[in-house]
């Protein structure tokens, strides 16, 4: 190893040191209250795992290493016992150092991007106590079931499934592992939006609302604000822009879905989706420019992921697939079409996924005809929650949302004919 690299690996090793300790120095506040470990040390910590690492590699020994981990650990034991006993409980700083410490001997070994990467996410953690003690405040037995599910579907269930399909056509389009990974996938996204909601806590302003809450559900913001708006009519041009905002969350939430099963069909729709939206967009800007207002609390969300929807989205998109597929063999791109409107009245999900993954194979369907469905889908989709909210919500609110439906489905409609 050459000089220069050497001293940049070191460098590295001072510089993630220095960034826990500044944290850690900080987070303490009070300048007369004595540390047990700030900037400075912290930096040698670092500087103690690259030459930990480094006297290894010239000993040929791993001796050398555990040793300094013995030495280093002995004096934080000494110091957690020290303020122990000064009523001081905690680990949260002597493991930082232990972490900040295997990162320099990281710097050394040549993963520069991992140690930084931990750096960053320990800083992240130490910085975050308070949100996160707060989020754990607001969770509640029905999260903790809720989230080992998801560990259980994710780290049990999926890995034993069989990931071969079954019969001729269409039915060679079902695969368990396929179809129970992508209900995975959907369940992680609004899983993910979820956590977001608890974790940021209410009363975070309305578009904030509609755009986490489009995460977990468009629909969930539809009906949850539309039969707001029938107590509170005076909030009904808020409500509205939640609404909006929600829908146009939907669009890129469709997009990220086609990301990661078929890039090559993102190319074709992405921007017929991202104009859809952006046409959203504008119109919630122009509902937030006539009304300003923060006075509008969160839905209520309950926790997404329950095994029992998971299992009947799974069913529903293998129909789905199957529908497609059987439509596309037997009525070609018109019976595509036909298939994408009618699942798009129920789940938009489902038939965006299920034609993502006909269109990796070109002869099955082609990336316009799939493009153009999941485009039909979004606006059928669309319209059925304009139409909720004309029949739940107030007639106040159904005259801010008829506008905006329209504009929606107009544009998804001439982007998919015009674009694709």
């Amino acid at each position: 190893m050459d000089t220069t690299t050497l001293f940049y690996r070191f460098g590295a090793s001072l510089v993630i040191g220095f960034l826990v300790g500044l944290q850690r120095e900080y987070a303490y506040g009070d300048p007369e209250r004595k540390l047990t470990a700030g900037i400075r040390t912290f930096s040698l910590m670092g500087l103690i795992g690259c030459s930990a690492a480094f006297a290894t590699d010239i000993l040929q020994s791993a001796v050398a290493f555990s040793a300094v981990i013995l030495v280093v650990g002995a004096f934080l034991v000494a110091s957690y016992y020290v303020t122990a006993s000064k009523k001081h409980v905690g680990l949260t700083t002597e493991f930082a150092a232990m972490v900040t410490l295997m990162a320099g001997a990281l710097c050394y070994w040549g993963y520069l991007a991992l140690a930084v990467a931990i750096a960053v996410i320990t800083t992240g953690l130490l910085s975050l106590k308070f949100e996160m003690h707060q989020f754990v405040r607001t969770l509640t037995q029905e999260d903790i079931f809720a989230t080992l599910k998801f560990a259980v579907i994710t780290a049990i269930v999926l890995p034993v499934l069989p990931n071969t399909t079954y019969g001729a056509a269409p039915f060679d389009v079902l695969n368990p592992y396929s179809i129970w990974l992508l209900v995975v996938f959907i369940s992680g996204i609004s899983f993910l939006g979820y956590i977001l909601i608890k974790f940021l806590g209410p009363n975070q302003g309305i578009g904030l609302t509609g755009l986490l809450g489009g995460m977990v559900s468009s629909t969930a913001v539809t009906l949850g604000f539309s039969e707001r708006s029938k107590d509170e009519n005076a909030l009904a041009r808020p409500l509205g822009l939640a609404i909006m905002i929600s829908w146009a969350t939907m669009f890129f939430r469709v997009a990220v879905i086609v990301a990661v099963l078929n890039l090559k069909l993102l190319s074709v729709i992405w921007m017929p989706l991202g104009i859809t939206a952006i046409v959203s967009l504008v119109y919630s800007y122009y509902l937030y420019r006539t009304q300003r207002t923060d006075s509008l609390e969160n839905i209520a969300f309950s926790n997404p992921f329950n095994l029992g929807p998971a299992i009947k989205f799974g069913i529903l998109f293998a129909v789905i697939l199957l529908i497609s597929r059987t439509a596309q063999l037997y009525f070609g791109e018109a019976g595509i079409y036909l298939s994408s409107v009618l699942a798009g009245l129920a789940d938009l999900n489902a038939i965006s996924l299920s034609l993502a993954g006909l269109s990796l194979d070109p002869s099955a369907v082609s990336l316009a005809t799939a493009g153009r469905g999941i485009m039909f889908a979004s606006v059928a989709n669309t319209i059925v929650k304009g139409i909720v909210v004309v029949t739940t919500g107030s007639p106040k609110l159904a005259k801010i949302i008829i506008p905006g439906t329209i504009l929606s489905a107009t544009a998804g409609i001439l982007a998919a004919f015009l674009l694709i």
